[in-house]
């Protein structure tokens, strides 16, 4: 049980740390947007700048320019919104099976003169030897068990195709905007030195297959896919303003900054990205577009995530968006009108991810009521259902 009594004193300690440092903070956020908006930035040399350098930290690769601001685009008299949204179980092993669990949500949305609404969920269990891992094709090596974070990874994959199946049902000549929440980038598959058998089966034949199946879509009428990140905590523009700053040809932080010395980038350190578009953005204009430097990316083809952000009331989101939806116009202005348009109409949320996350929530209930159903579900067939000495010690009141 936690003693909020004793976490009291360690909040106002918080707080005053906060307070001392919030007069440094905004002369970094004043100095950020002193050098993104300087009209003597010559964008082509810091392109070229950006390309070249070496930092510890990573640095958005502009596109359409820096401070560019785009004002919302109408939107189409009929059009639709689809999404989907998932949770899962994952392998508890102490319980007396191994198996988990993924619940996608998915929303259908359409607008016009005929408005229409479709929610739904679909729980699938994965339980058997082969469903439980990833294999390596040629049955060498050693095979990567789905839980923890690779299951999280796989989850998301699931939703994309999910997805792809809902945008396949969407008429010929239609307009659509397809959404996720979050990212569209495979982070975890970066982070954890996953074998290739595994990004292959994640991201080839999993992601990109998705994206390319909505890709061809768009022969016979309107498919444009985001993801939504609300709130963001990313620094990839801001980085590109440190390397503005620095005063070597290129950057390269090993070689000219070993130590923590004060560095000219220091200036704008520790600066959101969401706070510098939040001062630079109008409500509902997006900003310029940018290209993740994840080095996961190597691997996307003309699928290389780019993104923006989105002033909405007073929040910022971070948009991502495939290359070939950021480097179709038609596309790009659908994805920001719809997006607006949602986030209006959700009370500055996208109504259909809300709606998606709410068909595929996974309480704590759901929950036990999962393992409760497995349990009696073997004892009905005269099967073991030990569990470990941990899980009965939770369950059992000792005092």
């Amino acid at each position: 049980m936690l003693d909020l009594t004793k976490v009291a004193a360690q909040v106002e300690g918080m707080l005053a740390t906060l307070k001392s440092g919030r007069d440094e903070r905004q002369k970094r956020l004043q100095s950020a947007l002193d050098v993104f908006s300087c009209p003597s930035t010559d964008v082509e040399k810091l392109r070229r700048k950006i390309e070249m350098s070496k930092t510890t930290w990573l640095v958005a690769r502009l596109v359409d320019g820096l401070s560019q601001r785009y004002p919302a685009p109408p939107i189409p008299a009929e059009f639709n919104v689809i999404a989907s949204d998932g949770s899962h179980i994952d392998v508890d092993r102490h319980r007396s099976t191994r198996c988990f669990l993924i619940n996608t949500g998915s929303v259908v949305l359409s607008y016009g003169d005929k408005p229409d609404a479709s929610l739904d969920s679909f729980p699938q269990l994965y339980a058997t030897d082969e469903e439980l891992v990833i294999a390596p094709p040629d049955g060498s090596g050693r095979e990567q068990q789905i839980e923890g974070p690779l299951l999280g990874i796989k989850r998301g994959v699931e939703e994309c195709r999910h997805l792809a199946e809902l945008a396949s049902k969407m008429p010929p000549g239609s307009s659509t905007l397809a959404l996720l929440d979050g990212t569209l980038i495979l982070w975890g598959l970066e982070s954890n030195n996953y074998p290739d058998f595994v990004k292959e089966a994640l991201l080839t034949n999993g992601l990109l297959a998705c994206l390319d199946d909505m890709k061809k879509l768009n022969n016979d009428r309107r498919l444009a896919i985001a993801s939504y990140i609300s709130f963001p905590r990313s620094t990839d523009v801001v980085n590109t303003l440190r390397v503005s700053l620095c005063p070597h040809e290129p950057a390269d932080c090993d070689r000219y900054c070993p130590t923590n010395e004060s560095r000219a980038c220091d200036a704008v350190a520790t600066i959101l990205d969401r706070e510098l578009f939040s001062n630079s953005l109008s409500e509902g204009e997006r900003s310029a577009l940018f290209i993740s430097p994840s080095k996961v990316q190597k691997q996307y083809k003309d699928h290389i995530v780019y993104f923006f952000y989105l002033k909405v009331d007073d929040e910022i989101a971070r948009v991502e968006v495939p290359e070939w939806v950021a480097m179709n116009g038609s596309l790009l202005n659908l994805t920001h009108a719809l997006l607006l348009d949602q986030c209006r109409r959700g009370q500055g949320y996208p109504v259909a991810l809300s709606e998606a996350h709410e068909k595929a929530v996974v309480t704590g209930a759901d929950r036990e009521q999962f393992w409760e159903l497995v349990d009696s579900s073997l004892v009905e067939q005269h099967m073991s259902t030990l569990c470990s000495a941990k899980s009965r010690s939770k369950i059992t009141r000792w005092i």
